[in-house]
């Protein structure tokens, strides 16, 4: 019976899979729970509750979840806001789990009316632009700490206090934070065997200990299992709620996108096909709980699902496996987390957010479609120096403005495909005619009308996934596509990479 559920020849390979993700969220957990405002402590407990629950619950068996970037930067806004209106991080501590429980309340409920299938649709320069924003802002809020001082709590801040930063700066902090950066980048050079975050953590909290450098440290932690945080939720003064459900909201989606994102990743390299709204289920309920026990909620880390997948991870196991060595590693050694120095995580975040910037989207700018590029700018801007909530709503909105425009009238009539030999009802083009009768059970033609656009896209890439081995040529027709965007063009990209890889030539 138990065989019938588990096949224990995976075991080996998601131990294994699961140690070495666990391991790779070890720093960054702390690091996102510091700069999130509600200490390091934060980050554990949600890297715990959300791979623990995300993999058990979930509709991808090999995603490592976690707190991310995008998702801590929209938490630690909302953190300060909620620190603002209260006077203090404990008083605000009921808004906060109130408001990060709704979050995982939103996101099953999202699951179970399947708007899963619906993420998708986001364009792609909204994404990119949304997730180099937060790149950035991860970036210049680790300056002050990477310099061993406190950071401002805003972008604006941060490059208004810049002068202060040249005439206060602890040489010592940005050294050990310098040496936190190298080995990072440095290290895989010589062996990826261990996570070079890891092994950047401990190299330079060793160093800032033994040589007793007055540099800030994370301070002490609770160390055993997490406590239930709900005496606060019954004290929310009304003038607050407004702010739970919109932040809510906000952390639900992004969730969302985030763990998709990562999802496809997943299937991209395992070769499998993820249940959509089966995995917002298990993120929400992971993030649901991680804020019932003061932990910030997280999503589908790329970093670990891939290191996890590539060290032999299979089933959703390896992602239990991750949070509970994180688990194990709280009750063990969470006391030992007091001493690492808080420039240290900056070192590690700085190199983390300069990953999320999308470089290949930036790259492209002056070679996409002009208004793709606006969007992409825009929803950048708007996200690293105004408002994240904003961002998003005004990229989306912006995006299919623009491409009503462009596309007028047009409307996607449908796709057909076959063989020569059987074109499923549908008269060849009258060039198609001219091609030699030996050919037709080799050859296949797929017709495309309409715009190739970010609301097409997914279907666009399921078109050629079953095409028969046979088949070694695949003609695409686009004369009668009118537009294409830059999700599209990214799409078309992904589609012909794949088809080369089986051998095929496209045309």
């Amino acid at each position: 019976m138990i065989t019938k559920i588990y096949d224990f020849k995976n075991l080996k390979g998601d131990f294994t899979g699961g140690i070495v993700a666990g391991i790779v969220a070890l720093p960054l957990a702390l690091a996102f729970g510091v700069q999130s405002g509600m200490g390091a402590i934060a980050g554990l407990y949600g890297a715990i509750a959300v791979g623990i629950l995300a993999a058990a619950f979930g509709g991808t068996e090999t995603q490592a979840s976690g707190p991310t970037g995008p998702m801590t930067v929209v938490s630690a806004t909302f953190i300060a806001i909620a620190i603002s209106m209260t006077g203090s991080l404990e008083n605000a501590m009921g808004i906060i789990v109130a408001t990060f429980l709704l979050a995982g309340l939103f996101q099953i409920f999202l699951g179970f009316i399947n708007i899963g299938s619906y993420i998708r649709y986001f364009p792609y320069p909204v994404i990119s632009g949304f997730m180099s924003g937060v790149g950035l802002i991860i970036i210049l809020l680790q300056i002050f700490p990477f310099a061993g001082l406190g950071s401002p709590s805003s972008t604006f801040g941060v490059i208004k206090d810049i002068p202060h930063l040249f005439s206060e700066f602890n040489l010592a902090a940005i050294g050990i934070g310098g040496m936190t950066v190298l080995i990072f980048y440095l290290f895989p050079k010589i062996t990826k065997a261990v996570p070079s975050a890891l092994v950047a953590l401990i190299t330079a909290s060793l160093v800032a200990y033994f040589f007793k450098l007055n540099i800030p440290l994370i301070g002490d932690i609770p160390s055993g299992l997490p406590s239930l945080k709900i005496d606060g939720l019954f004290s929310i003064d009304s003038k607050a709620y407004v702010i739970i459900i919109e932040y809510a909201l906000v952390l639900a989606v992004l969730g969302s996108i985030d763990s998709l994102l990562t999802s496809v990743i997943a299937d991209n390299i395992t070769k499998t096909k993820h249940n959509s709204n089966r995995e917002l289920i298990g993120q929400g309920i992971g993030n649901a709980v991680a804020g019932l026990i003061g932990g910030i909620p997280g999503a589908g880390a790329t970093k670990g699902t891939v290191v996890n997948i590539n060290s032999g991870g299979k089933t959703r196991l390896s992602g239990i496996i991750h949070g509970l060595f994180l688990l194990i590693v709280l009750l063990g050694a969470g006391k030992l987390a007091a001493f690492i120095p808080i420039p240290v995580l900056a070192g590690i975040l700085i190199p983390v957010g300069l990953n999320i910037i999308d470089v290949k989207g930036l790259k492209h700018l002056l070679h996409v479609p002009r208004a793709d590029a606006i969007v992409l700018v825009i929803v950048l801007l708007i996200t690293t120096f105004g408002s994240l909530i904003y961002a998003v709503a005004i990229g989306v909105i912006l995006a299919s403005v623009l491409f009503m425009k462009r596309s007028g009238d047009i409307a996607e009539k449908g796709t057909s495909g076959s063989t020569l030999a059987d074109l499923k009802g549908e008269q060849p083009w009258n060039d198609e005619k001219k091609l030699f009768e030996e050919f037709k059970d080799s050859i296949y033609v797929k017709h495309l009308y309409g715009p190739l656009f970010f609301g097409f896209t997914s279907h666009f890439l399921n078109l050629f996934k079953n095409i028969d081995e046979k088949i070694k040529v695949l003609i695409i027709r686009m004369d009668r596509v009118p537009h294409i965007d830059q999700t599209g063009l990214y799409a078309m990209e992904e589609t012909l990479f794949d088809l080369n890889k089986k051998g095929l030539l496209v045309v």
